[in-house]
C-alpha cells in the first residue's frame, strides 16, 4: 500500500493515498473548523446530565463526559474526539473529551502535490453521488441517519453483487463515508451466495469496521469509525465552500500566467469575497493578477479558469 500524500492547499488540505495513479484512499482538512485529534481551548457552556455542551473557536462542542469538579463558564481543556458533521440545513456538532488524548493526523506527513491522481474524478463522485463501474454504477446519498448506497446496473445478478459490493468498498474508501453506511445489493441470492458477497466486500474494504451479513432482502450495514465529513457531505451540503475552494485549487495550477479570471456562480463568488486572504494566497502562489467575476444564472456553478496573457 502507498504512503498517504498531504496536499496543503488554500483554506483546505487533500490527503489521497494513490496505486497505479487512482485515488484508493482520500478525505479533506477545512482550515476554518476543529478538526479530530486538535486540543483546544474551550469554555463550558451548559451541563446536561453528565455530559453538556462547550464553545470554541466559535464552535459548539458535544462534551462527552462533563469533566469533574467543573462548573458552567469555566475554561477547559478538550480534545476534539470528531468534527462538526454538515447536514442539509444544520449541523451535527462537534464532539470533544477532556481525557481524550490529542493527535495531529497532518504531523509529520509528508506534503505533495496529487495533480497526478483522479482528483477532479473524485470530486464529481462526490457533487453527483454517482460512482460507475464496468457493467453498472453506484448512487449514494448521505441521510442524518447514515450513507445509503444503491448498486445498479446491466450485469447478469450473479456478477453484478460481488461487483457491485467491491465498487462500493472503493467508493466508501475515496470518498470518506463512515458511520453507518447501508449499502442495497441487487438480486437474489442464497445463503452460500450472500456469504461471498460479503467476503468480496470486506477484502475490498479492509481497515476498521463492523458490519452485519447481508439479510434475505440483500441489505448489508457497515459500521466506520467517523472523525470528519465525508466528501459527499462537503460537496452536497456545503456547495458555495466546497465550489470555491476547488476553484482555488484549479486556479493554482493555471500557471504560469500573468493574470488569471475566476468565474463561478454568485453564492461562490460571495463566499471568496467574504474572505479575501484566500485569493491574496492564490495571487502569493501563483504570482498572477487574480480577477473574481460572478457568471451565469447557476448561483451555485463551479466556474472556470481563464488564463490572460497580459493584466487587464
Amino acid at each position: 500500500m502507498s504512503d498517504w500524500i498531504f496536499e496543503r492547499g488554500i483554506g483546505e488540505t487533500h490527503a489521497a493515498r494513490l496505486e497505479g495513479g487512482e485515488i484508493v484512499d482520500a478525505f479533506v482538512l477545512r482550515d476554518e473548523r476543529l478538526q479530530a485529534g486538535q486540543r483546544v481551548r474551550a469554555k463550558l457552556l451548559r451541563k446536561d446530565g453528565r455530559r453538556g455542551f462547550a464553545e470554541a473557536a466559535g464552535e459548539t462542542i458535544f462534551v462527552d463526559a462533563w469533566p469533574a469538579k467543573a462548573t458552567e463558564g469555566q475554561g477547559v481543556e478538550l480534545t476534539v474526539t470528531r468534527a462538526a458533521i454538515p447536514e442539509r440545513g444544520r449541523w451535527k456538532d462537534a464532539r470533544g473529551r477532556a481525557d481524550a488524548d490529542a493527535s495531529n493526523v497532518l504531523a509529520g506527513a509528508a506534503e505533495g502535490d496529487l495533480s497526478g491522481g483522479d482528483w477532479d474524478d473524485l470530486i464529481e463522485e462526490a457533487r453527483t453521488g454517482r460512482a460507475p463501474f464496468p457493467g453498472g454504477g453506484l448512487v449514494i446519498v448521505p441521510t442524518p441517519a447514515g450513507t445509503t448506497i444503491d448498486i445498479d446496473g446491466d450485469l447478469p445478478p450473479a456478477e453484478l453483487a460481488p461487483q457491485g459490493v467491491q465498487a462500493a468498498a472503493r467508493a466508501i474508501r475515496r470518498l470518506d463515508l463512515a458511520g453507518s453506511i447501508l449499502i442495497d445489493i441487487p438480486g437474489t441470492l442464497d445463503r452460500a451466495g450472500r456469504q461471498v458477497v460479503a467476503e468480496r466486500f470486506d477484502a475490498a474494504l479492509g481497515g476498521t469496521f463492523e458490519r452485519t451479513s447481508i439479510n434475505g432482502f440483500g441489505l448489508l450495514q457497515v459500521i466506520r469509525p467517523r472523525a470528519r465529513p465525508s466528501l459527499i457531505e462537503l460537496c452536497q451540503y456545503l456547495p458555495a465552500e466546497s465550489a470555491a475552494l476547488d476553484l482555488l485549487r484549479r486556479a493554482e495550477r493555471a500557471v504560469p500566467a500573468v493574470a488569471l479570471e475566476l468565474r463561478a456562480g454568485s453564492d461562490v463568488t460571495g463566499w471568496l469575497e467574504a474572505r479575501p486572504e484566500h485569493l491574496d494566497q492564490l495571487a502569493r502562489r501563483t504570482g498572477a493578477r487574480i480577477t473574481l467575476k460572478a457568471h451565469g444564472t447557476d448561483p451555485l456553478w463551479w466556474g472556470d479558469v481563464s488564463q490572460l496573457s497580459e493584466a487587464r
